[in-house]
């Protein structure tokens, strides 16, 4: 009998009594899987060509790098962010049951997508001293009960064997992004985060991680207090682009 059976004799009877099914389509799926092949084989993945700065991808035959219309004429503090899959479909389903019904066991997959991203031939040459979770303020953080950028960095801080620091702190609670445009949600997030106190990240090359990129001024709001922290590089890397 396996290690595994005599510290959980149960696990078997679970396994019987419930079956794992696909989070999507409810099809029988193995217990280590969350995703049938079929739905997996439907996500929606970020191919070239894309925006060199936000991996916006681009539908025309372009062969050179480009800037797409979000990034273009904007003061993007990030160096560069890096999403594999599009917030469509099944993509986005996952991420929404992770984030607001509070399907936690979700941040495996997300994770996963996160992990891959890391591989991305822009990212996969550069070391990185320390992993850093977007903030939450902390009252959406009570409503909600978690920050899920924050299970997501650790699932990444985990598997990559990296330096997780929560240095920045949400010290203004914002409206949902989710009803403004590119221009509003710039405005609405001025003067949201600081460096948090005793927190030094002088010299440092930060990644920070979040769910989903839109317009990017989150990120790009949280790494200008990274830069001006003293921050050498800031990347970032989500689960998912809009």
């Amino acid at each position: 009998m396996s290690t595994l059976a005599l510290r959980n004799p149960f696990r078997g009877l679970v396994s019987l009594l419930y079956p794992a099914t696909c989070e999507a389509c409810g099809a029988p799926i193995a217990p280590h899987e969350t995703l049938c092949r079929s739905c997996l084989d439907a996500v929606p993945r970020i191919t070239s060509p894309f925006c060199a700065k936000c991996s916006q991808p681009f539908a025309g035959a372009i062969s050179d790098t480009f800037t797409c219309a979000n990034c273009e004429g904007r003061a993007l503090h990030f160096d560069l962010a890096v999403s594999l899959y599009r917030s469509r479909g099944i993509v986005r389903e996952i991420v929404h049951d992770f984030k607001y019904n509070r399907r936690l066991h979700l941040r495996r997959l997300l994770g996963c997508w996160i992990d891959e991203a890391l591989d991305d031939s822009r990212l996969a040459s550069r070391r990185f001293d320390l992993v850093v979770p977007v903030p939450l303020h902390p009252a959406r953080k009570r409503e909600r009960g978690f920050n899920q950028a924050e299970l997501l960095a650790r699932e990444l801080s985990r598997s990559r064997g990296l330096s997780l620091g929560n240095v920045l702190d949400r010290i203004r609670y914002t409206t949902t992004q989710t009803q403004f445009d590119r221009h509003e949600r710039m405005e609405n997030l001025k003067g949201a985060f600081r460096l948090r106190r005793g927190c030094d990240v002088q010299g440092l090359r930060m990644l920070l991680v979040d769910d989903v990129l839109t317009t990017g001024s989150t990120l790009s709001e949280c790494a200008s207090v990274l830069k001006k922290g003293g921050a050498r590089s800031v990347h970032a890397i989500t689960a998912a682009r809009g």
